[in-house]
């Protein structure tokens, strides 16, 4: 991994991270799902523009559509309408937490689900994970956290480990800013019919909604999307989510800081132990035990 590898790893996390926050301030102004919507539609004509202006096409293979859609669904309209209504009960740093467990919801998965086996290290970095919820909940029950919103977090982050595994489809072959905005438009259709239903489209005007709208749609929108599909491109998925140890403690930080949002010795221990098992299970993967004998493989379609 070089230089600018690492460089647009930390980016990223810390991009993705901020989002929570910038979430949090919007959602206390405006409709969740409208300002969403609205947000990616904004995102996706800007995404669309560069990509054409850069001469790239919207002639996509058929497996970079299906990862489009599929993308837009999960991670736009799924995980991040679903952490956009939470945030109205739910604190950004907790819902930055919940959010970051995804690798280990992909290892528990693949060990669950699909056979997978798992190193040590993975084994040990999955019970770390969850040592480390099972810390920071515990102190947010106690506190009289909403249920609801951290159930809306955790099937967010079920949704956002599906839209990871179409990363790599859609990272190759090209046309790289040009899905990015796509997928956009995706995510768009899908929540404007929904709020329709379900909200009323009327906000507060101010200038903390107008900074926070716009970075949500420059900087985690955008950049940072665009940032992520370039990085698996170029070092691949499994080195790329190695920099997803970082979410919880940018998150948190972030909220801190912007938010001033209150964190007790047992939340700074529990961040740091599910940091700890995320890296501990994305390291893990670099070499990839074998997960099904030879004679036991699955014949592949033609």
């Amino acid at each position: 991994m070089n230089i600018r590898a690492i460089f647009m790893g930390l980016a990223f996390a810390f991009m993705w991270s901020s989002a929570f926050t910038s979430a949090r301030i919007i959602v206390a102004e405006a409709p969740p799902l409208y300002s969403l919507a609205l947000r990616f539609l904004i995102s996706g004509l800007i995404g669309v523009a560069i990509a054409k202006a850069l001469g790239q096409s919207w002639h996509l293979t058929r497996a970079q559509w299906k990862a489009v859609l599929v993308f837009g669904l999960c991670q736009n309209a799924l995980y991040l309408g679903l952490n956009f209504v939470a945030m109205q009960w739910v604190e950004a740093s907790l819902a930055a937490i919940i959010a970051s467990t995804m690798p280990l919801m992909v290892a528990f998965a693949g060990w669950t689900l699909f056979g997978d086996r798992l190193r040590p290290m993975a084994a040990l970095g999955l019970v770390a994970g969850v040592v480390g919820v099972a810390l920071i909940m515990g102190v947010r029950l106690s506190g009289g956290v909403d249920m609801v919103g951290v159930g809306f977090c955790f099937i967010a982050a079920a949704g956002l480990t599906v839209a990871t595994l179409s990363v790599r489809q859609a990272s190759t072959g090209g046309n790289l800013m040009m899905i990015v905005g796509l997928q956009m438009f995706v995510g768009a259709a899908v929540l404007f019919i929904f709020a329709a239903f379900l909200e009323s489209p009327s906000f507060t005007p101010s200038l903390r909604l107008a900074a926070a709208f716009s970075y949500t749609v420059l900087v985690p929108g955008l950049l940072a999307t665009w940032v992520w599909f370039a990085l698996v491109s170029e070092i691949g998925a499994i080195k790329a989510a190695t920099f997803h140890f970082l979410n919880p403690f940018f998150g948190v930080a972030v909220a801190a800081v912007l938010l001033g949002e209150a964190l007790g010795w047992l939340d700074i221990l529990g961040v740091a132990v599910i940091t700890v098992g995320i890296l501990m299970v994305q390291l893990s993967k670099q070499h990839p035990a074998k997960t099904t004998h030879p004679t036991q493989q699955r014949p592949t379609r033609t």
